[in-house]
């Protein structure tokens, strides 16, 4: 594709990355002279037209800034040739590496270096969170932070590049919730497409931290979904406490604004001497959840968990032989005319019998989907889970000392490609209930449920 020209002035001189839909290229703007950015989306056979309303809105909002560390818009336009048509996005370029870039070239950066990339990157997200409406850019990364080579005293010229996923906050009203942005950088209120200033803030200290430790925000250990980093840095207490209050899971307790931030950076709360004052959280209205407790039992009844994408899947791989559909004369629904006949081979036979028990499984499913709730109950030496089907009723129970229970913790699953909350029991360092086994937790629900448990077992 090189030397190839797009829109009959911008002369592709290499790619400098590739997605899915997707390509970045660098190339020569043959009439100023001058190398450029070009981003194109492909209309492929897998088009998602979502993918169209993120491109255009990133085109929209750099048309909108005007920000010394910020690409410039140029150009807009549509192709369609022979081979392809899609969109492109033209955007000025700038000659240096990101962050990511320079760590896997082994640079380290110290403290001092540390606040002032900082000091550089929280004043551009205050220039974004106070434009009219405020811009969220909801993918900070390594990634995505340019930096330029050292200068004397300078850490490097700072750039922050590829609005992808950017949104303004009243274009988060209503329609359908989109989760972008990238695992381990996110915090956890973008798992559920909610986003806010301080959202840019916790992806922007989880950024800072993959800077002091040369690790993947994923590799370092988690509790309470707070990102535990210290013993993998050498840096200062103070610099410590600062990037935890940036990487808070709660919003609330999180720093609010890029200003208050950058006022906080050289004198933060300390952390192990800050009281934190959270309200219990209300009991969500619109769950369906009961928990009812006493000094002695925590009893909590979890509604059905409903049709999974998994259990969906299974009822229409069984619908098919139950129907019958491999053959219209062998077929429970027409039973009576086939017990009329007296030479029915045994192979059909077990046809019928495979069928009934089809549509046995069937029935079994979708009653799972609709009826099947799970009752937790939790004593000082026991935890016991109840499972009920219409008349049916099997349970497990764990003989256990409660005080054992470490930890209540909403995590986030590592195992799936697109992650989400967790919430965990833990007794003794082994996990002992998934809540999200049972039935679809709202983060509400989590949360509040987490409390309560919590709470619960401080007063036995």
């Amino acid at each position: 594709m090189n030397n190839e020209v797009l829109n009959n002035r911008y002369q592709i001189q290499s790619e400098l990355g590739r997605q899915t839909g997707r390509r970045t290229l660098l190339a020569k703007d043959l009439v100023s002279n001058s190398q450029v950015v070009v981003k194109i989306l492909y209309l492929g056979k897998d088009f998602d037209w979502q993918e169209l309303k993120l491109f255009q809105r990133e085109a929209e909002t750099l048309k909108s800034l005007n920000h010394p560390a910020i690409p410039q818009y140029l150009d807009y336009f549509e192709f369609d040739t022979a081979n392809d048509k899609g969109f492109g996005l033209v955007q000025s370029y700038v000659a240096a590496k990101s962050l990511e870039q320079h760590v896997e070239a082994g640079r380290r950066f110290s403290t001092k270096e540390v606040k002032e990339l900082a000091h550089a990157i929280l004043e551009i997200l205050d220039y974004l969170h106070t434009q009219q409406p405020p811009i969220i850019h909801r993918d900070i990364k390594p990634s995505n932070i340019l930096l330029t080579n050292r200068s004397g005293n300078s850490v490097g010229k700072v750039y922050l590049v590829d609005f992808g996923s950017v949104q303004n906050i009243a274009a988060q009203g209503g329609g359908t919730i989109t989760v972008v942005g990238t695992y381990g950088y996110m915090p956890p209120e973008q798992f559920g497409g909610r986003t806010k200033p301080a959202s840019d803030l916790y992806s922007l200290g989880a950024t800072l931290i993959f800077l002091v430790t040369g690790m993947h925000p994923t590799e370092l250990p988690q509790q309470d979904l707070q990102i535990q980093f210290r013993q993998f840095a050498d840096i200062t207490s103070e610099l410590g406490d600062w990037l935890e209050w940036m990487t808070e899971a709660s919003l609330n307790q999180r720093y609010s604004s890029a200003h208050i931030a950058l006022e906080a950076i050289d004198n933060p709360a300390p952390r192990t001497k800050a009281i934190i004052k959270e309200q219990l959280p209300d009991k969500p209205p619109s769950t369906e959840i009961v928990l009812n407790k006493t000094d002695d039992k925590l009893e909590i009844i979890m509604p059905p968990k409903g049709f999974s994408a998994g259990l969906i899947a299974l009822i229409s791989l069984v619908t098919p032989f139950t129907l019958g559909i491999h053959s219209q004369e062998i077929n429970i629904f027409n039973i009576f005319a086939l017990l009329r006949q007296t030479d029915i081979s045994f192979g059909n036979v077990l046809y019928l019998l495979f069928q009934l028990s089809a549509l046995g499984y069937l029935i079994y499913l979708i009653a799972w989907g609709l009826f099947k709730n799970t009752q937790i109950v939790m004593t000082a030496k026991s935890i016991t889970v109840i499972h009920k089907l219409l008349c049916f009723k099997w349970c497990r129970k764990y003989s256990l000392d409660t005080s054992t229970i470490s930890h209540v913790n909403i995590t986030l699953n590592l195992k799936q490609i697109k992650s989400k909350p967790e919430l965990l029991l833990i007794a003794s360092g082994i996990t002992l209930l998934n809540f999200n086994n049972y039935s679809n937790l709202t983060e509400s629900e989590r949360g509040w449920l987490a409390q309560e448990i919590k709470n619960w077992l401080k007063k036995t």
